[in-house]
């Protein structure tokens, strides 16, 4: 059930508790980064709900969109936008929790590049964005801290040939060029879209072992969000 918190709509019965997203581009490492603070920390984890995404009542909607993105694009994010915001409405019994991406970075990354790439029709881009605004300016979606790591797309590409998922074979440089550069509008130059909060950059072309002392050295600054 949903009520009202400071004039928006928020999850019935669930105390308010602090939010941090990890963003990033695709192989940037968030699975890695979120599997760390699970075993370290006392917070809840959620990752995106990719197999919601290949698999809604028999269909790959998810598949679909990499083969051919200007039928299937506004499909998927339509459901990417719906799933996320279950995510931030989801109920949480630990202290705090931290979020694989936002229902942010969906609008703000993946469809704004569907469409600036010419593979979203304008009608689709217009629609869900209108659902976006709707949702964002009656819904309340509080992000305390946003973790930013950040990859070069030549890095991710080389853990994408390493990795196991079939969908993302088809993906080209290209296409992570274009994701790095929407993030580093939104994050690093903040010249594309509105902040919802805060953001710690952390350097993420580093092996593992790297970047697992990295997340020790900012654990501080990332739990800090917990005392907002």
């Amino acid at each position: 059930m949903l009520s009202s918190f400071q004039g928006k709509l928020a999850r019935n019965g669930d105390e308010r508790k602090p939010v941090i997203c990890i963003e990033g581009n695709i192989a940037s490492g968030k699975t890695t980064c979120l599997e760390f603070f699970s075993k370290t920390s006392d917070i809840e984890v959620l990752t995106e709900p990719v197999a919601k995404w290949r698999n809604v009542r028999g269909h790959n909607p998810l598949a679909l969109m990499y083969q051919d993105p200007q039928r299937w694009g506004i499909t998927l994010q339509t459901y990417v936008q719906l799933t996320m915001l279950d995510i931030h409405l989801s109920a949480t019994s630990a202290p705090f929790r931290m979020m694989e991406r936002s229902i942010f970075s969906a609008k703000y990354i993946f469809v704004e590049n569907l469409f600036k790439s010419g593979k979203m029709p304008e009608v689709d881009y217009a629609v869900l964005s209108e659902w976006f605004d709707w949702i964002t300016s009656n819904v309340s979606i509080p992000v305390d801290l946003i973790v930013y790591l950040q990859t070069s797309p030549q890095v991710c590409h080389e853990r994408l040939k390493q990795r196991c998922r079939e969908e993302e074979k088809v993906i080209p440089l290209e296409y992570l060029e274009s994701i790095h550069q929407l993030y580093e509008d939104w994050l690093i130059k903040r010249t594309s879209f509105p902040l919802p909060a805060p953001v710690l950059v952390i350097p993420a072309d580093h092996d593992l072992q790297k970047m697992l002392h990295q997340y020790e050295e900012n654990r501080d600054k990332i739990l800090a969000a917990s005392q907002v």
